[in-house]
């Protein structure tokens, strides 16, 4: 029998069949992502028939955007945070039980050198903006304290930046802090009141979903990393209940649980805005290499 006859012709009905013949047969974990990737593709070319003009504009799209990113900005990263794929990725790798604080995105603004502070300090080092005191405890699914546990915290000021996106205006690590839970499991510290912002827009991925129409808005939050010797890490946002954009979160991090009221409150005869959360750590599971 000629070799040819084994040979899967390549067309419209064949495609996806053709190009993963090639790998064989393989449990090769790679070799299987990539056939299903490439077949979705060509699902999508039947699917809009794009002339080859067309698609040529599909391939300047993807150059353009390995050609924004470099070491201070990752254009393919910002594709994945808004097409949701960053989100799920996170959605299947850290599925907890009922009641445990689920993870979000950490997002490209934290900084791992982040200053240990005292609690009750003031994160806010320039002082600009609504005061906001954050007050917090950690606790397990029994509701024990986890009092070895360190919180993390960073956010944007309040008109929606981050320190290192601002280095000559804003003081060095300012709005960031790692705090230790006292022997109660809790924590406390001063802030001022965050404000929501617009994730990039000025390169190929921001034009595309602008142009697309797709909100590119991310309401204000609060981010925090909560860790503990035994316990799984906790990468995660609490949402200010009133920002009116909490159902246009470009990152897809908004859940329920993790919106909270920042109410007003008079401290020292002051008016202050106040937010009080809760983390529910769940012991790390040896598989899981958290």
């Amino acid at each position: 029998m000629s070799r040819a006859t084994e040979l899967i012709t390549f067309n419209e009905t064949t495609s996806a069949e053709a190009f993963a013949s090639r790998f064989g047969a393989t449990d090769d974990a790679t070799a299987r992502l990539l056939s299903a990737a490439v077949g979705h593709v060509h699902q999508l070319i039947k699917e809009f028939r794009p002339t080859p003009e067309q698609w040529r504009k599909v391939l300047d799209f993807l150059t353009e955007v390995g050609h924004a990113s470099d070491e201070r900005r990752q254009e393919w990263v910002l594709f994945s945070d808004l097409v949701g794929a960053s989100a799920l990725v996170e959605e299947i790798n850290s599925r907890r039980p009922a009641g445990a604080t689920p993870n979000t995105i950490r997002g490209p603004f934290f900084r791992a050198d982040t200053p240990q502070r005292a609690l009750g300090s003031s994160i806010s080092l320039d002082n600009a903006g609504e005061p906001l005191l954050v007050e917090g405890r950690i606790e397990d699914l029994d509701g024990l304290p986890v009092t070895t546990a360190e919180i993390i915290t960073w956010q944007a000021n309040a008109e929606g930046y981050y320190e290192n996106q601002q280095p000559d205006l804003q003081p060095e690590f300012n709005l960031r802090g790692l705090f230790r839970a006292d022997p109660d499991g809790k924590f406390q510290y001063r802030t001022v009141r965050p404000a929501g912002y617009g994730v990039p827009g000025d390169g190929p991925v921001g034009r595309l979903f602008t142009q697309a129409g797709y909100p590119l808005h991310r309401p204000a939050h609060l981010h925090f990393v909560v860790r503990a010797t035994g316990f799984e890490t906790i990468t995660t946002h609490i949402y200010d209940a009133d920002d009116p954009r909490l159902g246009e979160d470009a990152l897809f991090g908004v859940r329920p649980e993790l919106v909270q009221p920042f109410d007003r409150a008079m401290i020292d005869g002051k008016p202050i805005s106040c937010v009080n959360v809760r983390f529910v750590m769940v012991r790390a599971r040896p598989e899981r290499g958290r």
